[in-house]
């Protein structure tokens, strides 16, 4: 753009023109918000131009208005999927965001100055080299390269690396740890008048002159975009003044690196050239944001290290007072180590002011930086151990402020039918940073007097499961330790940006959080092609309360379970109807039109098992997981299903040599734990499997696949560990090496209480003293027989 030619106001039109005032600051600058607040009262400007998207203009009023609390944040969307974003967060100490509250308190017109996000979005992804990028980017980021990969990076490295170098011989040059705490004692600290302002404009000038022309060489895009941008910027601050603002009466709030750029001496962009921009559809709305976010410690490039304490630094800058902060910030570590039973001093408190002090002095800084603080604190407080401290640290540093909108303030429809939600279920206080467990009883509370209360929990259940399905990151589901626990649920919540940002997404799919959510679980259904993934969907429709599409997902299932033919897939089918047969009445759903589709289900994959088994050991795994969950159904719905077919059908498995060893294995273990066998049938069976005439692998294996299941049943058994103890002692040497393969498995699953409890029964056999067996065997290896372990490393265990 600075190479092509472009308009430029005449000499006349330039004389009558100059005048208006540029402020530059860096984002999240506290400092900077001050010597802001000062200066506009010094100019009382009749119009406050701020970088940010100018179709956002509408949204100053807004965030100015009672009951907003920063940090908030500006979004801007795609109205087509995918999304793509760009984000502007805001703090309380952010200078743009006082710029919005004084222009509010003293009448003046207030308007953002940069590419409307339309166009900012279509050339941001131009400038990345081709095709969308998913990534959230913030206005920031525009002037912050580190933070920035585009697809020729190697260009782009070389620019970043020489960037970096400058910055650290910056750094360096004046002793600083790194140039974070120079930039806070050089900028932050000024607090004489006008010194700040003077300051960020001649440095980031000079700082410009040095990279501008390495920008241009490595990294063209940026620079190109950069330009644009000030182009377009100019072309506002000249129609202000067009429109009758005097420009001694108009001050501008821009990044410290473009001021510079702010002359009329520069192109200002045309109707022609701006109609030429490319550009996306858009739409904008306002979020809450939180410090942690607003952070580097989130990867936000354009962030500061410590939001909470910069916060801390602003109060005392209202205050005017700026050596209080270090008696506050260490008070407010001190308050956090004492809340989770750590206690410190008043004179380690007074020890850590006093060292942050002359730290500071043997920079000759006028007060602490946050860097002096945190070493001061590491001495006096944690006693020279970071650990100690890190997490009182931490909550003083970044903490867990969340922004907050009222009622009534620009959202998408989904963000106000979500925040209506959680306020209509008692959910808004789960609206933190900071995880907490919510456990809810989905049965009917019979104490409370109206439904909407009785029901509570279930309908939190039934808002949380939706948020899940459209991948709203605010709720976890949590593992019930209790299996027959259906009405109760655990989970865990967190509120984040990004989960305001997947609601914004959602809104795309619907206007309401439920609409969203009938619409993903029809694209689900849309797209699904067998019969397990088609129960999954009856059963979220139950969870999510979308009876018309689990009516839907139920014909889907009809359809498909007519040309199943995959075991595993039949079983888990099965095994979610059965899910959701047994907790429906929780859910007050009917479910009786589901038996039927159950007992089909059912009777499919018992006839398919003798066949299913004859696998390899590979898919034997699956197989076991798949009979386990037929199994369960037989149990929780005998009186549905033919159980009795099943039975015969797992005798068979279990009596059968020319299916998969351990499938046998495990079919006899469920035969045994449910006592349907005989002493003496147990016994044949061991000997006939635990034969020397059997090949090890079938052998070893049927006893893997038999200790698969409750193995209590199998210690109450004592022919069984006879038998195999007659057949380890049978082996010749090469067998029993290769025997191993398959009882280390076997036994390796078995906790420490259980193997205690075979050595010891082994100890009974042998005619031995149980509890000195079992002593024992519990002890370390000698070193003997660990070289016997080791010999097994070189064994040639063949096809095995």
């Amino acid at each position: 753009m600075a190479k092509s030619v472009l308009r430029v106001l005449g000499d006349e039109q330039l004389n009558r023109h100059q005048g208006f005032h540029v402020f530059g600051i860096r984002h999240l600058s506290p400092a900077g918000a001050f010597h802001l607040l000062t200066f506009l009262d010094e100019v009382k400007p009749t119009a406050v131009l701020i970088e940010g998207p100018s179709d956002a203009t509408a949204f100053i009023s807004e965030l100015t208005s009672h009951g907003v609390v920063p940090p908030i944040a500006i979004l801007a969307y795609t109205d087509q999927l995918p999304v793509r974003t760009l984000l502007y967060p805001y703090a309380e100490y952010s200078p743009e965001y006082q710029a919005f509250k004084w222009a509010s308190r003293n009448g003046a017109w207030a308007t953002f100055i940069d590419l409307p996000s339309e166009q900012a979005l279509a050339l941001h992804e131009t400038k990345r080299t081709g095709g969308f990028s998913e990534r959230v980017v913030t206005e920031d980021e525009e002037d912050v390269h580190e933070n920035r990969q585009p697809e020729d990076s190697d260009n782009f490295q070389i620019y970043l690396h020489r960037q970096r170098k400058l910055y650290q011989q910056l750094t360096e040059l004046y002793g600083e740890p790194d140039y974070e705490a120079y930039w806070e004692r050089h900028f932050e600290h000024r607090l004489e008048e006008g010194a700040y302002r003077s300051g960020i404009h001649r440095f980031s000038e000079q700082m410009r002159e040095l990279t501008e022309d390495q920008e241009w060489q490595y990294a063209p895009q940026d620079a190109a975009y950069n330009e644009i941008r000030e182009s377009y910027m100019r072309r506002n601050i000249q129609k202000a003044i067009l429109e009758g603002h005097d420009p001694e009466r108009i001050v501008v709030v821009t990044g410290a690196h473009h001021t510079s750029a702010m002359n009329f001496h520069l192109p200002i962009m045309t109707d022609k050239e701006f109609k030429a921009l490319p550009k996306v559809k858009t739409k904008l709305t306002l979020m809450p944001y939180s410090y942690y976010k607003l952070s580097t410690h989130s990867g936000y490039g354009a962030g500061n290290q410590a939001p909470a304490y910069f916060e801390l630094f602003w109060q005392c800058l209202q205050a005017r007072d700026l050596s209080r902060l270090p008696a506050l910030y260490f008070s407010q570590v001190a308050a956090h180590l004492r809340m989770h039973g750590t206690f410190r001093s008043t004179a380690s408190l007074i020890e850590a002011v006093r060292l942050a002090e002359a730290l500071a002095t043997l920079h000759d800084g006028s007060h602490p930086t946050w860097r002096d603080l945190q070493d001061a604190a590491i001495v006096c407080l944690g006693y020279g151990e970071l650990s100690t401290i890190s997490e009182a640290l931490a909550r003083t540093n970044v903490g867990t402020a969340i922004g907050r909108l009222p009622e009534g303030v620009s959202q998408t429809p989904v963000q106000d039918d979500l925040n209506r939600e959680l306020k209509r279920l008692k959910l808004e206080k789960y609206r933190t940073p900071v995880a907490a467990t919510l456990e809810l009883d989905l049965r009917e509370n019979r104490r409370v007097k109206s439904e909407e209360a009785a029901y509570l929990d279930l309908n939190r259940s039934v808002l949380l499961h939706r948020l899940e399905l459209l991948g709203i990151d605010f709720s976890k589901k949590q593992r019930v330790q209790q299996n027959s626990a259906t009405w109760a649920e655990n989970w865990t919540l967190r509120w984040s940006p990004e989960a305001e940002i997947q609601a914004v997404e959602s809104t795309l799919k619907g206007e309401s959080v439920e609409l969203a959510a009938a619409f993903v679980l029809k694209e689900k259904l849309d797209a699904c092609t067998d019969i397990a993934e088609a129960s999954r969907i009856i059963r979220i429709a139950c969870e999510c309360a979308l009876m018309p599409l689990m009516e839907q997902a139920k014909a889907a299932l009809q359809g498909l379970a007519v040309e199943a033919g995959s075991f595993e897939q039949i079983a888990a089918s099965a095994y979610e109807l059965s899910v959701l047969i047994g907790y429906g009445s929780i859910r007050r759903i009917e479910t009786a039109a589901l038996v039927p589709l159950l007992r089909q289900l059912f009777l499919r994959g018992a006839l398919l098992l003798p066949t299913a088994s004859a696998c390899n050991d590979d898919a034997a795994h699956a197989i076991a997981g798949a009979i386990q969950q037929l199994h369960g159904i037989a149990q929780d719905h005998f009186e549905d299903v033919d159980d009795a077919l099943w039975q015969s059908k797992l005798q068979e498995l279990a009596s059968r040599d020319d299916r998969n060893a351990k499938l046998s294995g495990f079919a006899f273990a469920i035969l045994l734990e449910q006592s349907k066998l005989q002493e003496e049938q147990v016994a044949q069976e061991v000997s006939r499997r635990l034969s020397p005439g059997i090949p090890v692998d079938l052998g070893a294996g049927w006893f893997e696949g038999l200790s698969m299941r409750n193995r209590y049943a199998l210690l109450s058994r004592a022919v069984l560990w006879k038998q195999l103890d007659m057949y380890i002692r049978l082996l010749d040497p090469q067998a029993f090496k290769r025997s191993l393969v398959f009882l280390r498995r076997a036994f390796g699953a078995f906790e420490p209480r259980e193997k205690a409890a075979v050595a010891e029964m082994m100890g009974d056999l042998w005619g031995l003293d149980a509890n000195a067996v079992g002593s024992t065997l519990q002890k370390p290896l000698s070193e003997e027989e660990k070289e016997m372990l080791y010999e097994l490393n070189d064994y040639d265990f063949g096809d095995l």
